[in-house]
């Protein structure tokens, strides 16, 4: 009896092969049935959703680009629909399913956080918030509406632009929380450059609104800052209760 191929083990680099010129258990497509779609490489699960390459080059080839010009798949929700169309092989169709499915595991991720305590569930939370904000190009300051079970009710963008006790009103911020009857709330905003560590302003607007929340009776839970690799909450730095 013949020995059965561990589904595991990477199948032979068909650089220059096109789908149909492999044999068919090594197709991503019948690989994905047989062995289960957690055994297909990054470039196997993108060259199955591209489908088809290019007269000259395989769908492994423009998998290969793609890859290379978001330095790996995780920084794919990056580029533009100008940046995908730009690489041969991938069309305007194709180019608006990519930027779907990061659409959708956006939603996805969004979906969760909103299903469980905020606080029992932390990572959640933060998975969220980074494909949320975590790509975008300027910062925006989003505030997270909570109820009396640390559920989200709903969230908002209210800022955007450089973090300024200027720019950051609280009575925007807590006008917003009345409306939602939220029962505290939890501060957001993106450092484009990656670095979270939070500035004298960061500090400097957490007070106020640490303060505003009391006020109000409406308490600051925490201010997160995220970026696409990167969270750090400010909760212990001021020992926000």
């Amino acid at each position: 009896m013949g020995k059965i191929k561990d589904a595991t083990r990477p199948f032979p680099d068909h650089h220059t092969l096109k789908v149909k010129e492999m044999p068919i258990f090594e197709r991503p497509r019948e690989k994905a049935q047989r062995f289960g779609i957690r055994t297909l490489s990054n470039r196997e699960l993108l060259a199955l959703i591209l489908r088809t390459g290019t007269k000259k080059d395989s769908v492994f080839d423009v998998a290969d680009r793609l890859m290379q010009l978001s330095s790996g798949i995780r920084d794919l929700p990056m580029l533009t629909y100008k940046q995908l169309t730009s690489i041969s092989g991938i069309s305007d169709a194709k180019a608006t399913e990519l930027m779907a499915i990061t659409e959708l595991s956006r939603r996805m991720a969004q979906d969760q956080a909103y299903e469980f305590d905020v606080v029992d569930q932390p990572g959640m939370l933060v998975n969220w918030l980074q494909k949320e904000l975590g790509y975008a190009q300027q910062e925006h300051f989003l505030v997270i509406f909570l109820n009396t079970k640390n559920h989200i009710i709903g969230h908002k963008v209210l800022f955007v632009g450089g973090l300024d006790r200027s720019i950051v009103h609280p009575r925007e911020i807590f006008k917003e929380a009345l409306a939602y009857s939220a029962a505290r709330i939890i501060a957001v905003h993106n450092h484009p450059s990656g670095d979270v560590t939070p500035s004298e302003n960061d500090l400097q607007v957490t007070k106020i609104l640490e303060e505003a929340g009391t006020t109000m009776g409406i308490p600051l839970l925490d201010h997160v800052i995220v970026s696409r690799r990167q969270y750090c909450s400010l909760r212990q730095k001021l020992r926000i209760d």
